[in-house]
């Protein structure tokens, strides 16, 4: 009687190579980890949203944004930047606040007004 075929049947198979001059079963030295993670934290701060140059923006303004962002009135916040809300709002005639317009101006090229995050480490 035929097996009946299995998917991985139809890919070929490799065999996987081992790790140049280590034997098999043996872990990495705790120092290659070591060296592994300072490459993983120098990627993060690299890839940071805010260049140098920009100051953080002004807590008192990251609130308002927040409390914007958080208010269901002026519709979905995904998928679009805070200003692009802002322009549909009023569009719709939802009377948005002025003063949010004015600062997401003020700050267009800064991402961490321009764009709502998630998850900044304080837990909303």
């Amino acid at each position: 009687m035929e097996q009946p075929r299995r998917i991985t049947d139809s890919f070929p198979r490799r065999l996987r190579r081992r790790g140049a001059g280590r034997p098999p079963g043996r872990l990495k030295d705790k120092k290659d980890k070591k060296d592994k993670d300072q490459d993983k934290v120098q990627v993060k701060v690299r890839d940071c949203s805010r260049s140098p140059s920009q100051p953080a923006p002004d807590p008192a303004l990251l609130e308002m944004l927040r409390r914007f962002d958080l208010s269901w009135e002026y519709g979905p916040c995904t998928g679009i930047t805070r200003l692009q809300r802002w322009e549909r709002a009023q569009e719709l005639g939802l009377s948005p606040p002025g003063p949010i317009r004015d600062a997401l101006l003020e700050h267009r090229d800064n991402p961490d007004v321009t764009y709502r995050w998630v998850w900044d480490g304080m837990g909303w």
